[in-house]
């Protein structure tokens, strides 16, 4: 056996969004491997859940292609809430779901059907213990954190046999996944419940440790969307095998253009690496020229993948700022001029950030060569900026495009004097049916021959496409149009029935319950909320536990939020290139204060939530804390006093052996 023979296939997949049917089937059909929707409760895009019986249809869609349909259940699980969920999960596996995507390891407690399971990026998945410590445990894949350079993908990657899933297009949060609770600081909204009220987009004053304003009203947690076109065959490089595009609350173009995109650019790699196969089946045709800088985008970042640098903000709008234009080179009273090589046309939108540092934005009315005139001027000035964050022919374009994904097919049709009968392979397998009768020599079998083949080639609105058709006969006899249709007819529907029952659906891993978690001691950070997560822990050798924060009432002096980003870097005042103040800095939106601090050692921002601004409505603070509910009934957690917490030490992954102090 060659080398090249022995090596084992990598299988890389596209993994796209969908928030209901329609969506996910055009994810499918512009070339995605894998869905991932929300399940009707319980994922953490409440507004995103979709219901039971459009999974179902999904799941039937993408099956036919080797495609696959994972459900996110991804959030934290209260007492009250476990037995829905666990009836829920049933139901996911029972409509078709590949995997579940679930933060709670309350699901590893629950009687569930062998249904796979995906370890969410809520998990905060960053260190290679805990993604060994989750295969053991019995997940399939680990969902990265989207913060982490390429090392240490690839560090995480060898840790254990586990599948890499990976961020490559997309919103990005600014804090680990699933540890924000800076919602909870502004009231009862949760990220880490499916209700992310988005408060790294908001405006913030930053103050010094004098509370003395250094910046105004600017959007200072807000970051460009990820982009790592350039960087999929590095990501591959470094263990990646499933590349996932953020969007479930965007809009079917927006899935339809970067899922296009996405599409050829592994198409390309594949094409020419022997070492890796596509996760699925099928031929994609786009009537459009898909470019995600059309897209809902703040701008196009790797982030860290590289490393930690700065540049990775957005601080004048967490909104969709879009393609660059150039400058304004003139203005007359109702209109402005751009440089020649610009292309407006009626309908587009366009936006700038104007001389007082507001975004601002209008629509194009018509243009006359370089002259464009707008819907309003305000603010458009000589030498601004110009950004076009709608295209409306493209959005058009795409819009009313035919999508048509197709699995080629040879057909194989011999007719004799009293039957006549028609294969059909897909490569994989092959169905073959027949009819008998009378065919007697055709007059003209020229024409015949041209019938035969014309009509066993047509499969209409079907995923399959006939490439070829070969006959094997001496004499050319004719068989009636009727009877070919009716043929091709049942070799198509039996050829996809066939495809759709012999879908291979793996099953949950094995959990070793000798395997420790990687620490002894959970902080309230670490989010658990519900009995059975607790048991979880403690069969895997925690000791001890401290409420989830999201239990809480009041979160003042706690970190609400971690984060490799730092304003400091961003801002080029970085401490470790020795900046003129180095004084305490402070957020505040509204009347609620944040220290930020810096841990240059780790390179990493924490948020301190500080309650209500020094000034502000005493009445307003009490209305700001917020209530956590009636998730801790039940649930026997014993709390930890700050001063009692211990930074965790490594363990050993199996019972065997001495600890590791």
């Amino acid at each position: 056996m060659s080398e090249m023979s022995s090596r084992k296939l990598r299988t890389i997949e596209l993994l796209a969004p969908a928030k209901n049917y329609e969506q996910g089937r055009a994810a499918i059909l512009c070339g995605a491997d894998a869905l991932y929707v929300g399940a009707p409760r319980f994922g953490a895009r409440s507004a995103a859940g979709v219901p039971e019986e459009e999974i179902v249809r999904l799941c039937d869609l993408a099956h036919r292609f080797g495609a696959k349909v994972y459900v996110a259940m991804n959030t934290l699980l209260y007492e009250q809430e476990l037995a829905d969920a666990e009836r829920i999960a049933c139901r996911m596996w029972n409509a078709g779901a590949d995997a579940l995507i679930v933060q709670d390891m309350a699901f590893l407690r629950m009687e569930l059907p062998p249904v796979e399971l995906h370890a969410s990026t809520q998990v905060c998945n960053t260190d290679p213990q805990r993604v060994r410590f989750l295969s053991e445990a019995g997940f399939t894949r680990v969902i990265l954190e989207r913060a982490l350079s390429l090392g240490e993908i690839g560090r995480l990657s060898r840790a254990a046999d586990v599948e890499i899933e990976t961020f490559v297009h997309g919103a990005i949060c600014v804090s680990y996944s699933g540890r924000c609770y800076m919602s909870r600081t502004m009231g009862p909204r949760s990220g880490n419940r499916g209700d992310c009220s988005q408060s790294c987009r908001l405006p913030y004053d930053l103050l010094d440790e004098r509370m003395r304003p250094l910046e105004r009203n600017r959007h200072l947690l807000s970051l460009q969307d990820m982009n790592a076109t350039g960087q999929i065959e590095e990501l591959i490089g470094a263990g990646v095998t499933s590349f996932k595009i953020e969007g479930r609350l965007k809009d079917e173009n927006y899935v339809r253009n970067v899922v296009g995109w996405y599409r050829r650019k592994l198409d390309g790699i594949l094409a020419r690496r022997d070492d890796l196969r596509r996760a699925s089946e099928g031929i994609s045709t786009l009537e459009f020229e898909p470019n995600p800088a059309k897209s809902f985008s703040r701008g196009a970042t790797a982030y860290f993948l590289g490393g930690v640098h700065g540049g990775v903000a957005s601080f004048d709008t967490p909104k969709a700022f879009g393609e660059p234009l150039g400058k304004v080179i003139d203005v007359r009273r109702d209109s402005f001029r751009l440089p020649s090589r610009t292309a407006l046309s009626a309908g587009d939108g366009i936006c700038f950030v104007t001389v007082s540092g507001a975004p601002g934005g209008t629509n194009i009315n018509r243009t006359d060569g370089e002259w464009v005139w707008p819907n309003r001027m305000d603010g458009i000035v000589p030498g601004m900026e110009l950004y076009r964050n709608y295209d409306h022919l493209f959005v058009s374009a795409v819009g009313r495009s035919r999508l048509r994904r197709t699995i080629p097919v040879t057909a194989s049709v011999r007719v004799g004097p009293s039957e006549a009968e028609l294969a059909l392979s897909d490569g994989r397998m092959q169905v073959t049916v027949a009819r008998h009768g009378e065919f007697a020599p055709a007059r003209q079998p020229d024409q015949a021959l041209q019938a035969l083949r014309t009509q066993l080639a047509k499969t209409g609105d079907t995923i399959y496409d006939v490439v070829s058709v070969e006959v094997d006969q001496d004499t050319v006899r004719f068989v009636p149009i009727s009877l070919l249709n009716e043929l091709r007819r049942e070799a198509v529907a039996r050829l996809d029935g066939m495809r759709l029952q012999t879908f291979p659906r793996r099953e949950r891993r094995s959990e070793h319950r000798e395997v420790l978690f990687p620490a002894e001691v959970l902080t309230g950070e670490e989010n658990v909320v519900n009995s059975l997560a607790e048991r979880f822990y403690r069969e895997h050798g925690v000791t001890r536990i401290e409420p989830g924060y999201d239990l809480r009432r009041d979160f003042r002096d706690l970190s609400v939020m971690r984060m490799r980003y730092c304003l400091r870097r961003e801002m080029g005042t970085c401490l470790k290139e020795h900046p003129a103040y180095k004084g305490k800095l402070y957020l505040r939106h509204e009347q609620h204060l944040y220290e930020l601090q810096f841990d240059c050692t780790r390179c990493m921002m924490t948020v301190v939530y500080r309650g209500i601004s020094p000034g502000s409505d005493p009445v307003a603070e009490e209305a700001a804390t917020p209530v956590a509910g009636h998730g801790g009934a039940g649930v026997r957690i014993v709390p930890v006093a700050p001063s009692a917490v211990q930074v965790p030490g490594t363990r050993r992954m199996r019972r065997t052996g001495k600890k590791k102090r």
